[in-house]
């Protein structure tokens, strides 16, 4: 199938996320006029901001964010894991800003796999046992459901199965009972009630049919939908935009193990869900940067300054919660290189934050000094699936030492211009603030 008359476009995170994606997708929504925005990996651990210029404020977790814009629908494409007692949290706030009909634009894939509560409580007592080697959870649930699913298939509950109420139920407690066995004589591994309380849920046998019955208005609102339906949404003439969640940083397996999410983000994730609709047709790849790094939670970051920390506010991500502290630092040329050569071949850049560059005093990150190598500029792309390599790059960066070029940025301009140097490629636009009103083309760039 051809989709000449359809556009897509894919926004990608370079880094380790919080990096804009929200921002953008509500952007190229309203500019492309898309009638779609497609979330093709991770779950219910993605939180994108998007704040209009009337002052509402919205974290899109599951439904795609472009969902302030009337008609927008999303599409749920069948790697994402779904979490339905989320999808209705979500909902109940959408609904609160303004977006009456969020159930009814939505489509998801019926082979999509589905976070319950039993994997929510063994993500995080699994990560609370691993104590000060803690990998980094936002305690939603879904690289326990993809773990468990990798386990054990024939447990794995999908959305698809949910309308078959035994079927369901019958899946749900063979995953309750197994995760039970694996759970049931551990020594309590977090200090307060919480440890209890998750392995509680792990002992409740009346919890799967509860669960059922809660998430029912989800089902009614939003069947599973097939392969077959979601094509002809796709290729629905006007624009699609991927959204994809997280950042090629924290990529299952480019990312620097075990601080890793269980998501891929890369080019070939994309086209992957549009060959899966049997879609043949180009896509804009647009990789997302802020104009500084971010990292929230445990794993390296080289240039972390906590100077920056200090200078620069984050209203929309705090240092509680699961994924503890939000780190700031400087841009890093290394960890840029490595991020292009990972996640595909782009079209171009775009990137957030570019107000922040005059306040912050910003200094681009050359190369890094280290015991066992010296200098470096640049870091291998092991081979697939090598998850020994992406350790290795873990302890590196562990123990990098930044080396900073000579002169801080100044003005967006000269941050645009070194981006460009660095990566070979345009910045397709920028922001200036949180707003998609915010948002200025390349011939509009400072």
């Amino acid at each position: 199938m051809t989709a000449s008359a359809t556009r897509y476009v894919s926004l990608l995170g370079l880094g380790f996320g919080d990096c804009g994606k929200g921002l953008f997708t509500d952007h190229l929504c309203g500019a492309l006029q898309a009638h779609t925005v497609v979330r093709f990996n991770g779950g219910a651990q993605a939180g994108h901001n998007v704040v209009l210029a009337d002052g509402r404020h919205h974290t899109f977790s599951q439904f795609g964010a472009g969902s302030f814009h009337a008609g927008v629908g999303t599409v749920l494409a069948s790697p994402v894991v779904v979490h339905p007692t989320a999808l209705r949290v979500e909902a109940a706030a959408l609904e609160q800003a303004g977006v009456h009909d969020a159930f009814s634009r939505l489509l998801i894939d019926a082979r999509c796999r589905v976070t319950t509560p039993f994997h929510q409580a063994a993500g995080r007592l699994r990560e609370w046992a691993r104590g000060e080697g803690a990998h980094g959870s936002c305690g939603v649930g879904v690289g326990e459901t993809v773990r468990h699913a990798l386990a054990a298939p024939d447990e794995a509950l999908h959305y698809g199965d949910l309308p078959h109420a035994q079927f369901a139920l019958d899946k749900l407690e063979a995953s309750r009972k197994a995760l039970l066995r694996e759970f049931a004589n551990a020594a309590p591994a977090h200090p307060d009630a919480d440890a209890a309380q998750e392995l509680a849920m792990l002992h409740d046998d009346s919890l799967a049919q509860r669960w059922l019955d809660a998430i029912a208005p989800c089902l009614k609102q939003s069947p599973p939908a097939s392969a077959d339906r979601i094509a002809e949404r796709l290729a629905r003439p006007g624009a699609v935009v991927f959204e994809g969640a997280q950042g090629v940083l924290l990529d299952e397996w480019r990312g620097f193990h075990p601080h890793t999410t269980w998501s891929t983000i890369s080019t070939a994730a994309v086209e992957a869900v549009l060959h899966d609709t049997g879609i043949d047709a180009p896509v804009q790849h647009l990789g997302v940067l802020r104009s500084y790094l971010t990292r929230h939670g445990v794993g390296p970051l080289p240039t972390h300054d906590p100077a920056l920390d200090a200078r620069l506010a984050e209203p929309h991500n705090a240092d509680e919660g699961w994924q503890g502290v939000f780190r700031r630092g400087h841009p890093d040329a290394v960890l840029l290189r490595y991020a292009l050569d990972a996640v595909g071949t782009l079209d171009g850049l775009v990137v957030s934050h570019l107000d922040a560059v005059d306040a912050a005093r910003l200094r681009w990150c050359a190369g890094y000094r280290t015991e066992d190598t010296g200098r470096l500029a640049s870091l291998p792309l092991g081979g697939v699936r090598d998850l020994d390599h992406q350790h290795a790059l873990t302890r590196l960066l562990q123990g990098a030492e930044p080396i900073y070029e000579p002169h801080p940025i100044t003005t967006a301009h000269a941050w645009v211009e070194h981006a460009e140097a660095v990566s070979g490629l345009p910045v397709r636009f920028g922001a200036f603030g949180p707003a998609r009103e915010a948002v200025r083309d390349r011939k509009h760039l400072p």
